[in-house]
Parts: structure tokens; sequence; C-alpha cells
């Protein structure tokens, strides 16, 4: 199995074009572009020939689903989803939901997304991220147990502020999270916010030495599944 590391496109505002802020990431050495899905067609085109040029592989995400019903998560997720075809991602990252809707209502966002993969066959995989669906490890249970098929993007940094700790007293369930991992957000979190100001500090090695336990974990079973490749974005945000 080999391990693809993505840089994100989150931090890189300074670059006034997408070409740009892709030869960027080119030359810090990453094997692929973590990037938000353009809001036109023309960007997607673009971004994707971009991509071909440099040699980079691509992760498309969606953050941007948003309202108060569940037709319009549906209806923002299907117009994001149908712009990711352009650019022929290896899959979706999808925050996907809403943390305050109910079991009910977040399963019918996530059929509609599974459906739509289903459907046109690029793959989406939900990240536990805070606000969403999968905003804490009790939740993203409830969804496991409804739909085991699920595909997790594991950023376990959102849940250690969510649980206001480093979840050792919860190892199951992470360890449950992990197994349904196929990419990695690498970010170390602590008990009050999703992202240590510097993982090198040697105040933070309890967090990055419990982290990098997790992603290992993850690493394990997707080898052990006979996974070919394993995403990961070192996400560091500005």
């Amino acid at each position: 199995m080999k391990i693809l590391y993505f840089r994100s496109v989150w931090g890189l505002d300074d670059f006034a074009t997408i070409e740009a802020k892709l030869e960027k990431i080119k030359s810090g050495g990453f094997d692929g572009v973590e990037l938000e899905v353009p809001l036109d067609v023309e960007t997607c085109k673009r971004a994707r020939q971009s991509l071909d040029e440099l040699g980079l592989a691509v992760v498309a995400q969606q953050w941007r689903t948003s309202g108060k019903t569940v037709a319009e998560h549906q209806a923002g997720f299907a117009q994001q989803y149908e712009r990711a075809l352009l650019l022929k991602p290896l899959y979706l990252n999808s925050h996907t939901g809403c943390d305050h809707f109910t079991v009910e209502e977040n399963l019918a966002i996530l059929d509609h997304a599974n459906g739509l993969a289903a459907k046109y066959g690029l793959e989406v995989y939900h990240e536990t991220h805070r606000g969403r669906a999968l905003f804490s490890a009790p939740a993203t249970m409830q969804f496991l147990d409804a739909r085991p098929e699920l595909k997790l993007v594991a950023d376990f940094s959102h849940w250690c502020c969510v649980h206001e700790s480093l979840l050792a007293d919860q190892p199951e369930r992470v360890e449950r999270a992990a197994k349904s991992a196929y990419a990695i957000h690498a970010r170390v979190g602590h008990a009050e916010g999703p992202q240590v100001p510097d993982p090198r500090d040697p105040l933070w090695q309890p967090n990055l030495e419990t982290h990098l336990a997790w992603w290992k974990r993850i690493a394990a079973h997707r080898r052990a599944e006979g996974c070919a490749i394993l995403p990961v974005c070192p996400e560091f945000g500005p």
C-alpha cells in the first residue's frame, strides 16, 4: 500500500489563480491536491487541465452545503457533486449533513449522496467534522450502525475539540471509526481546539503521539484490506 500526500488549497488565498495554487502545491513535493469544488464549470475545467500538466492527483472536497432543510442540503450537494465529476478526482470528501438534524434527516442526506455515487461512480467519503452529521464519536456510531458501508475521512482533531479530550475514554469508538476510514486528515487537535499551534513543540508531543497512533491503526486496516493507496492530507490551517 502506498501513502499519497495531498495538500489542501485551504490557506493559499494569496495565490490569485487556481493554476498558481496548484503550482505551489507541486513545488512542495506533494502527490496531489485536496481541492474544494470550484464554483463554476470553467474553473473546474482549468483545474483539470493544470492537474494534468503538473501530474498531480486530486481529491475533491465539498463543504458548502447549507440550509435549514434536508432538501436544501441535498440540492446543494448535488450541484457540487456534478461539478466535482469534471475534476475526475479519486473521491469526493464531503462535509455531510448537520449536527442539529435528526438521525433520520442526516441519513436521508447521506443516502442521497451515496445514491449519486452509485449512479455516477465517484465515491463519497464523509469527513468527521464539527457542525456536520459526524461531529462526534457517539453520533458517528449511530450512522455506522445504520449504514455500515459508510466510508470516512478521519479527522479526529474535530472530535478532540468536541469531547474536550484525547478520547481516551472511548477507544472502542475511535477504533470502529478507524476501521471505516479510507483517508486521513492529519491534523493534531487538543481538548480546547481542533489544531495545536505547532505539532513540533514538545508541549504537544502527547497529542501528536496519540494522533499518530490513530493514523497508524487506519493504515493497518487499509493495508490488511489490500488497499492500493491511503490518501493523507496533513491539514494545517492558516
